[in-house]
C-alpha cells in the first residue's frame, strides 16, 4: 500500500492545498521578477529587451513597450502587472474566503487585461513581445490556480 493511501484524507487534502498555494506563490514570484524587470527597463529607458522578433534592427518588444497600449491612464502596464503580482502574493497571507476571493479576483482581472493586450499586440500592432506573452501565460495560470483554490475552500 502506498504512503499516500495510508494517510488520513484530511492530511492528503491539506497537502494538496499546500502544493496549490506553493504553485501560486512560485508563479506570482516569477511574475514579480518579469514585471519588475520590465518596469525597470521602462523607467530607465533601457533598450535591452532581447526578443526573437526583431524587424529592421528594432525589437518587437521595444515596439510593443513603446506603443500607446503600453500605458493605462499614464501608468506603464508593466508597473500595473508588478502591482498585480505583488497583490496576488499578498492575498496568500490572508486567511479564509477573503484571501482566496481576493487572489482569484486579482488574477481574473489580470488575465482579462492580458488577453486584451495580447489582442492589441496581434491585431493592432502586429508585433509579438515574448515578455508580454510570458506574463500573459503566468497570469492565465494564476487565474486557473486561484480559481481552484477559491472553489476548493479551506476547512473551518
Amino acid at each position: 500500500m502506498s504512503a499516500a493511501a495510508t494517510r488520513p484524507t484530511s492530511e492528503r487534502r491539506a497537502s494538496g492545498r499546500d502544493r496549490l498555494v506553493l504553485a501560486i506563490f512560485v508563479l506570482a514570484l516569477l511574475g514579480v521578477l518579469e514585471a519588475g524587470f520590465l518596469t525597470y527597463v521602462h523607467y530607465y529607458g533601457l533598450k535591452i529587451l532581447p526578443c526573437v522578433g526583431a524587424h529592421h534592427g528594432v525589437s518587437s518588444c521595444e515596439q510593443v513597450q513603446s506603443s500607446v497600449y503600453s500605458r493605462l491612464a499614464g501608468i506603464p502596464v508593466a508597473l500595473l502587472g508588478l502591482i498585480g503580482y505583488l497583490a496576488i502574493l499578498g492575498s496568500l497571507r490572508l486567511r479564509g474566503e477573503l484571501g482566496r476571493a481576493t487572489g482569484f479576483c486579482i488574477a481574473l482581472v489580470g488575465c482579462g487585461f492580458s488577453l486584451y493586450l495580447t489582442y492589441r499586440e496581434v491585431f493592432t500592432l502586429k508585433e509579438i513581445c515574448e515578455w508580454c506573452v510570458g506574463s500573459a501565460t503566468l497570469m492565465t495560470l494564476l487565474a486557473i490556480l486561484t480559481a481552484v483554490r477559491f472553489l476548493r475552500g479551506e476547512p473551518a
